[in-house]
């Protein structure tokens, strides 16, 4: 089963447990999706305040076309969505927010750490709160959904490991500090334990950025005269590193990178030897957040549902290979 068909199969689910019932429309991502908006019985419209990144690259600009499907699908909610580049700007848009009478928020936090106080600040007026993919580092939020950034972590390093035969030199490129970095990071260094005869001979944050990966990638290919592999961690940095391994005329170097960009899927399906695979994590995992938002709050008995309502959401994440890549290229979606 596709990892957003998963996506769609828990929301369609939660979504029946609180009387809302999913319906068929077009996913970028997965060519299904999108739940039905729950009716309201109040007369009360809800308010709901979503804040997420600015589309930076690729993987947020999925977020923020996401945010904007599910918009769709509630026109008897009042959304408010903010986009935001970096914590300072995230925190203000939410310190707003909070001023503005919402019943809900559905936060995408741009970095971990940052976020986590205001968000505290949230919990603590009773605001409903939904975390999506980059965690806090207390757990404040009433519902926490995130894919499985362990379970990414891991089968990147078994994959390496085992296309590598065990033996080799690779480089690492990390994300913005989150949970979600820290995450994959464990899981893969977790894995490549087992393996001794693999060195790890560089880690550095390229920011989930091509631009930065760049960079990055650049100085590590004048500081390593022999890396094997490259694991970018990321689709979109993952085409940095390309372009530094073009620029630098370094050959025999192969790159898993993540998040499963129509780019990089159709060049695993083509099996290009740059990309042998490719790890899943569908951005529209933003509208799974928004949906629970507003079913949780419908009737205003979110207090009541929240005995039976799991408080952290875990999405499987998918290895893609030339053998299953069909599976998961979509030409004409967003990202």
């Amino acid at each position: 089963m596709k990892l957003t068909t998963k996506i769609l199969a828990a929301a369609g689910l939660l979504g029946a447990l609180f009387g809302c019932t999913p319906t068929a429309t077009k996913d970028a991502a997965s060519s299904t999706g999108g739940t039905e908006a729950p009716a309201a019985t109040t007369g009360k419209k809800l308010k709901i305040g979503v804040s997420i990144p600015a589309a930076d690259h690729g993987w947020t600009a999925g977020v923020g076309y996401w945010a904007e499907q599910a918009k769709a699908l509630y026109p008897d909610v009042e959304w408010k969505i903010t986009t935001a580049q970096n914590p300072d700007k995230q925190i203000k848009d939410l310190e707003t927010m909070m001023l503005e009478g919402l019943d809900g928020m559905v936060v995408l936090a741009t970095e971990s750490a940052p976020l986590t106080p205001v968000a505290k600040q949230i919990h603590e007026k009773g605001i409903f709160l939904v975390n999506v993919d980059r965690g806090f580092t207390e757990p404040v939020a009433d519902i926490f959904v995130e894919g499985d950034n362990k379970a990414f972590g891991r089968k990147s390093a078994e994959f390496m490991a085992e296309k590598l035969g065990g033996k080799g030199k690779i480089v690492i490129l990390e994300g913005i500090p989150s949970t979600v970095n820290s995450d994959r990071v464990a899981g893969f260094r977790e894995v490549m334990k087992r393996f001794p005869g693999i060195s790890i001979l560089d880690s550095q944050a390229g920011n989930w950025s091509k631009e930065k990966a760049l960079n990055v990638t650049q100085s590590m290919l004048l500081k390593h005269a022999e890396i094997d592999a490259i694991w970018a961690s990321d689709d979109d940095m993952a085409l940095g590193a390309e372009q530094a391994l073009k620029e630098a005329n370094r050959k025999n170097v192969w790159m898993l990178g993540g998040a499963g960009m129509k780019d990089v899927i159709k060049r695993v399906m083509d099996k290009d030897p740059l990309f042998p695979a490719d790890i899943t994590y569908p951005p529209s995992m933003i509208a799974v957040g928004m949906h629970l938002a507003a079913a949780s709050l419908r009737d205003g008995k979110a207090k009541e549902r929240s005995q039976f309502m799991p408080k952290h959401i875990l999405l499987d994440v998918e290895l893609v290979t030339p053998e299953n890549a069909k599976n998961y290229y979509f030409p004409d979606s967003v990202y």
